[in-house]
């Protein structure tokens, strides 16, 4: 098996991550996923932020691991989970770094969600 590629985050392809001050709310097929006042923001290159919410604060009941993977050259390897409760289109909705490269150690036990495979994802300030 071909070694992979492994790439160093710099400025030709940055990646920042930040502890968000909000509450974080996932819900989809009418249930509460995950609810976290410790939710991680990661911006990576130009793409859009991507929350992601610790394992601990997700009901981790509500998921069913996939066989789904994914490798990102400045993450690592990829592992998906489906919410059988929020139907077809919560199929791979969510993704976790088990083992996630030094460079973004922070996001390890935390999970993202599709926002299009959920029902919402709601941010509010924490008061």
């Amino acid at each position: 098996m071909p070694e992979r590629a492994v790439k160093i985050p710099g400025p030709d392809h940055p990646i920042t991550i930040e502890h968000l001050h909000d509450r974080v709310v996932v819900t989809a097929g009418g249930r509460t996923i995950a609810d976290s006042c410790h939710a991680l923001s990661l911006k990576e290159a130009s793409y859009p932020a991507v929350l992601y919410i610790r394992r601990e604060d997700v009901d981790m009941s509500l998921l069913q691991r996939t066989d789904h993977a994914t490798y990102c050259p400045f993450k690592g390897d990829c592992a998906y989970y489906s919410i059988p409760i929020g139907g077809a289109r919560s199929l791979n909705a969510v993704w976790t770094y088990e083992h996630p490269y030094a460079a973004v150690a922070d996001i390890k036990d935390y999970l993202a969600f599709y926002p299009d495979r959920v029902d919402e994802i709601r941010v509010t300030p924490i008061a």
